[in-house]
This record gives structure tokens, sequence and C-alpha cells, in this order.
């Protein structure tokens, strides 16, 4: 099988395993993180997450938020984690997918390749294309915290990593159609995740109100209401169609609740607060 090889290991993360596990487990343990490291015991729940792709000195400890309650809700049999993230590079598709096998410093993650098969053959937004994944950083940062659960043993997991390049209303919601109407004929075990990161380089005070705006359209599952105030207000969320598609698919699977699990920005952690990216975990089952 094709393998797509990590793009930004030792730019985002450590290229070195341990070096990797322990900014891993420091991120959990970090001031801004939730503090305790996932254990195992837990039990099945669908759930979707929106969660930060920064470097991992930056969002890892915020990131850690999502991986800690994704943790709780596996269980060690096979749960397929359908990721989408935001195409920064330009490259390839529109919308697309890969079947290769995605490499990290602590292993491979599989992909799903039924799943992935019946998405771009039945939702016709979607291509097969290895271009748009080669370079973009918004999937793979989440994969070593996929892996590191997998080292722990909590669950096994293989993915579907979906590029989005176009992010326009529409076309989300048909991905978020799909991903549910997919994962329910298939009955896979399914977890979420829209990667993307909130205010890019907004002094922090405005961050911080742009940024509520988006987090309560995303608590309210308002996915019309998100779309309008990124453009509205000129919110520069790189993620929000991929969040627009996991709040669809959540809904059409059940989902009533959701949670803020943290905010914070690169401000918190540099001290720097004159430009400042937000980061933001979100729970949604």
């Amino acid at each position: 099988m094709k393998i797509r090889y990590p793009a930004v290991a030792g730019f985002f993360y450590p290229s070195d395993a341990e070096e990797l596990i322990e900014l891993i487990e420091n991120c959990y343990l970090h001031k801004l993180g939730p503090n305790s490291l996932p254990t195992k015991g837990g039990k099945y729940k669908i759930s979707g997450y929106v969660c930060p792709h920064a470097g991992y000195i930056y969002s890892g400890p915020i990131a850690a938020h999502s991986y800690y309650e994704l943790s709780k809700r596996a269980d060690f049999d096979e749960i397929t984690v359908i990721i989408l993230g935001p195409n920064h590079t330009g490259l390839g598709s529109a919308v697309s997918v890969t079947d290769a096998i995605w490499r990290t410093p602590l292993g491979d993650i599989e992909p799903d390749l039924e799943f992935i098969e019946m998405l771009w053959k039945e939702c016709e937004i979607v291509d097969l294309d290895e271009l748009a994944h080669l370079k973009e950083h918004s999937i793979e940062v989440q994969l070593p915290f996929l892996k590191h659960l997998e080292l722990l043993e909590i669950a096994k997991f293989k993915i579907v990593p979906i590029s989005m390049m176009f992010q326009d209303f529409d076309i989300a919601i048909e991905v978020g159609h799909f991903i549910a109407k997919i994962a329910k004929e298939l009955g896979r075990k399914v977890f979420i995740i829209a990667s993307t990161d909130l205010s890019h380089y907004e002094p922090q005070e405005i961050a911080n109100e742009k940024d509520s705006l988006v987090i309560k359209d995303i608590l309210n599952f308002d996915e019309k209401k998100l779309y309008e105030d990124v453009h509205r207000y000129n919110i520069s969320m790189c993620g929000y169609g991929p969040t627009i598609a996991m709040i669809r698919a959540m809904k059409l699977l059940g989902a009533k609740e959701s949670k803020l699990l943290a905010y914070a920005t690169s401000g918190d952690i540099t001290g720097d607060y004159s430009a400042v990216v937000g980061y933001a975990s979100i729970l949604i089952e």
C-alpha cells in the first residue's frame, strides 16, 4: 500500500519517538492541559471534537483535552476516526481523501479502506487524491495523539482523512451528510475530529471576542450561524468547513450535548499578546 510520510515531524512536533511521547505527556500534564494522563477502561460513546493543529508547544495542551475525553469514550475495539482538516497548501483536489497508510514517529496508522471507498464514490464532491494530503499538517498533527492512545492500549484506530480546500457551506453540509450516512450503513464505531485553529494573529482581546462567537455557534450546533459569523466578522478560523461538516454529521448521528473543554491562545504560552492564535477543544456527543 501507499505510505504517507510525515511532512511536519521535527517542526510541529518531535520526530524522535521518545521525545514525542514525552512532549505529548507534558501536554496532558501542562497547566493549560487536562492535568491527567489518559487511562484504560473507557466505554465507547460516539463523539465529535473540535481540536487545534498548531505546533505542540503552542496548542498541544489544549488539544490534549480532546484526546483525554476521547480516551474516556473509547474501548479497545477498532474505532474509525474521521479527521477533517483545512487544506493550507492549495495542492490537490477541493475536497479529498487518501487511502494511504499514515506513518508517524510512533508507528503507522491504517486507513479505513471500506469507508474511504464509499465516501469518494458516493459523495460527488470528494476525490481520492494523495496530492492534497502530501504536505498538509492539519490532519497529520492529530495522529501522534491517536497513536499514543494505541500505545497505551486504550483503543485501536483506523482513520478517514478528509482535506477540505473548498469550505463553502453547502459543500461542508454534504460532506457531513455522507460521513453520517456511511457510518450508519457500515455500523462503524466512529469519532469525528474537526481540526482547526481559531483567530490568527489578532491582539488577544480581539481574538477572544471573535473566538467567543464561533465557540458559541459550535456549542449551539448552529452550522449556518458559524458560517455567517466567520464571514461577517472576518474571523480567520482556518477550519470552519471541517467544523461545519463535523457538527452536521454528529447531529445526524444523534448528538444532543456540547461542552467547551478548553480555550487559550498562543499568547497564554508565549506571553506575547500582541498577535495571537486562538485554540479550542470542544466536545459534541
